[in-house]
C-alpha cells in the first residue's frame, strides 16, 4: 500500500531515522535477458546498490536502497559478457529518482516551473534544485497534437544574422505546433510529409518555403498572412513614390504666403550652409561647453 512501485522487488527492512523513510530491497532471483544478444541467464557475477529518492510518506522523505544483481552473460560469443539488470517499474537508467517523483516534479513543473516547484516540492519534502526541475521537464517529449488545417509557417532570428529557426503555428487557434532547427526547405519538406492533411498554408514571401510547400504538401493552398501582405504593398507603394519623386514637385498649385515664403527662405539658408561644409551643430558651437566644441561631431548629415 505504501510502496506500490516496490511490488515486484523484495523488501527488507523499512526503518526511520531522523525523519527519513530507509527501505531496503532487492530484485527477485529470476532470469534476465542480456541487453546485447537477448540469451536468459541467472548466474550473478557481482551485486550492486543503487540509492534512490521516492515519493515522500506521511511528510517523510523516502530513500529506496535497491541491491540489484550483475549477471554473466552464458552466451558463447556475446561481446557483452556481463551486464547489470535494469528495474524499469522503479527508476530509469542511471536515474536517482523513482519514477513516480520524477514524474510528481515534472507534473508540478508544468505549472510552476523552476523556483516556485522547488519551493512547493520543499513542503513535501522533496529537496531538488530548480534547475533539476527545469531539467526533468525539459526531457519530458511534448504531446503530439492534431494536424491544424491551416498552418502558419515563418522563421524568427535565435541569433540575428547568424542562426534562425522554423515557427509552426495553428493559424486558427494561434498555438505553437513545432519549432524546426533551421528555415532550410529540406527540413520543412520533410516535416510536411511526416504529418499530412495541412489544407492551407500561410507563409510570407520566402521562395525557400515556397518550394518546400509545394513538394511536401502539393495539394495544400498557398496564402500569405495579413502583416506580410500589407508590409509588402508598403514596400511597393514607396518605390513607386521614389519612381516618380520628381513629378510631386510640379504636380499641383505651389503653396502662397507668409508660411510659406519663411519655409523656403529657411530651406535655402539650410542647403547653403551644407554646401558650404557646415554641419547641424557648427552654427552653434560657440554655445556648447568647451568639452563638446572640440570633439568632432559624429552625427553630421553627410554633405551634399
Amino acid at each position: 500500500m505504501l510502496f506500490p512501485q516496490l511490488a515486484d522487488m523484495v523488501l527488507e527492512q523499512v526503518t526511520e531515522e531522523s525523519r527519513v523513510v530507509r527501505v531496503r530491497a532487492r530484485t527477485r532471483s529470476v532470469a534476465a535477458s542480456c541487453p546485447a544478444c537477448g540469451v536468459l541467464t541467472r548466474r550473478v557475477h557481482a551485486y550492486h546498490m543503487r540509492r534512490l529518492a521516492d515519493v515522500p510518506v506521511g511528510s517523510r522523505t523516502v530513500v529506496v536502497d535497491l541491491r540489484i544483481r550483475r549477471l554473466v552473460c552464458e552466451a558463447r560469443g556475446c561481446m557483452q559478457q556481463t551486464f547489470r539488470e535494469q528495474v524499469p517499474q522503479v527508476a530509469a537508467r542511471y536515474a536517482r529518482r523513482t519514477v513516480g517523483l520524477a514524474a510528481l516534479i515534472v507534473d508540478l513543473a508544468v505549472v510552476l516551473a523552476g523556483r516556485a516547484g522547488t519551493a512547493v516540492l520543499s513542503r513535501l519534502p522533496v529537496t531538488v534544485s530548480r534547475t533539476t526541475v527545469l531539467r526533468l521537464l525539459m526531457s519530458v517529449p511534448a504531446p503530439a497534437g492534431p494536424v491544424p488545417a491551416v498552418l502558419s509557417v515563418d522563421d524568427f532570428a535565435l541569433r540575428r544574422g547568424n542562426r534562425y529557426a522554423t515557427l509552426l503555428i495553428d493559424a486558427v487557434t494561434h498555438r505553437r505546433i513545432d519549432v524546426l532547427p533551421d528555415r532550410k526547405s529540406s527540413t520543412l519538406i520533410t516535416w510536411l510529409r511526416e504529418h499530412p492533411g495541412v489544407q492551407v498554408v500561410c507563409r510570407d514571401g520566402s521562395a525557400a518555403y515556397a518550394e518546400a510547400i509545394r513538394q511536401g504538401a502539393p495539394d495544400a493552398v498557398q496564402v500569405s498572412d495579413r502583416w506580410h501582405l500589407w508590409h509588402g504593398l508598403a514596400a511597393a507603394v514607396e518605390k513607386s513614390v521614389v519612381a516618380h519623386s520628381r513629378c510631386w514637385h510640379t504636380a499641383g498649385p505651389r503653396r502662397t504666403g507668409a508660411l510659406a515664403e519663411r519655409t523656403r527662405r529657411k530651406h535655402a539658408q539650410v542647403h547653403t550652409l551644407l554646401d558650404q561644409g557646415l554641419g547641424l551643430v557648427d552654427p552653434y558651437r560657440e554655445h556648447l561647453p568647451r568639452r563638446l566644441a572640440e570633439e568632432p561631431f559624429r552625427h553630421r548629415f553627410p554633405v551634399r
